[in-house]
């Protein structure tokens, strides 16, 4: 059996697949792993190293730490898959970026001005984040629910340290005002560098690469009647944002925090969403598992 009749009869034997887009991708993922293994002249050796990092990779995932979704933005797959759904978008909407692997569902809710800030010992500059929430045709969105997460000036998510930061530090939802108006009282976010102490970690460092992210905060917002938008605000005086380890910097999303005459840091920004009628539909980010 020659390479090619290999691979047309596992691409023949998927024929028999119900789902239509089962059946798709599989059969194109066959054609293309197969074509990769024989473009490199994949030996013995590597393809059970490749299997052993794949192991490693869901070995070390638990409740808080998804290796896999690390893997897939290193690789900046993730950010192709935004780009693929996401690329013929309004212009004017507000960019999307990686959901990125320490999102927590159900944060509390806040109101309006009330700091995420939850533990004593949380350090970094204050911080103001304000603006309004608009559909693309600038009409405000009242009741849009932003829902932000960040990480401390040590470079820690609370999820990452459960023994030492409190669990909603950092974190909240909060709904926009009448006006599409939202304030939140936060902390200057930092660069700090993804979990480099896994597989991908390793995988970084045998390809001459940085862990590093430039600093930024986390908003998944929505809307009723809008396609919901998973993106960052980057700190425009940030170091890596060049070089973001997992490819999410766009120049839409840097912005500037302006200290202001009591030392607070101020980051004024709206957030643009498309409506589901131009979109025609649209659902919300699968959270990590």
């Amino acid at each position: 059996m020659r390479d090619e009749e290999l691979t047309a009869e596992v691409v023949a034997r998927l024929e028999a697949a119900p789902d239509p887009r089962l059946r798709e991708v599989l059969q194109a993922l066959v054609r293309h792993l197969h074509a990769f293994a024989t473009e490199v002249r994949l030996s013995e050796a590597e393809w059970l190293a490749g299997i052993g990092f794949l192991t490693a990779t869901g070995q070390i995932c638990d409740d808080v730490r998804q290796e896999f979704i690390l893997l897939s933005d290193t690789l900046g797959l993730s950010m192709l898959v935004d780009l693929i759904n996401h690329g013929g978008d309004d212009p004017a909407a507000t960019e999307p970026t990686v959901l990125g692997p320490f999102y927590v569902p159900g944060s509390p809710w806040r109101e309006y001005g009330e700091s995420m800030v939850t533990w004593d010992g949380a350090t970094g500059q204050p911080a103001v984040v304000r603006g309004r929430v608009l559909s693309a045709g600038g009409t405000p969105l009242p009741g849009a629910v932003l829902d932000l997460w960040q990480n401390d000036a040590s470079g820690f998510y609370a999820v990452q340290q459960p023994s030492v930061q409190p669990p909603d530090n950092l974190r909240g939802r909060y709904r926009a005002g009448a006006d599409g108006e939202y304030e939140i009282a936060t902390i200057r976010p930092v660069p700090y560098p993804i979990p480099a102490d896994g597989p991908v970690g390793d995988l970084l460092s045998r390809t001459g690469r940085h862990p590093w992210r430039a600093a930024h905060i986390h908003f998944i917002v929505t809307a009723p009647g809008h396609v919901p938008v998973t993106t960052h605000i980057f700190d425009s005086e940030s170091d890596y944002l060049d070089s973001d380890a997992v490819f999410g910097v766009k120049g839409s999303l840097v912005k500037r925090f302006a200290t202001q005459p009591d030392g607070t840091a101020l980051l004024e920004h709206d957030f643009v969403l498309v409506s589901t009628d131009d979109r025609g539909g649209g659902t919300a980010p699968a959270p990590r598992s």
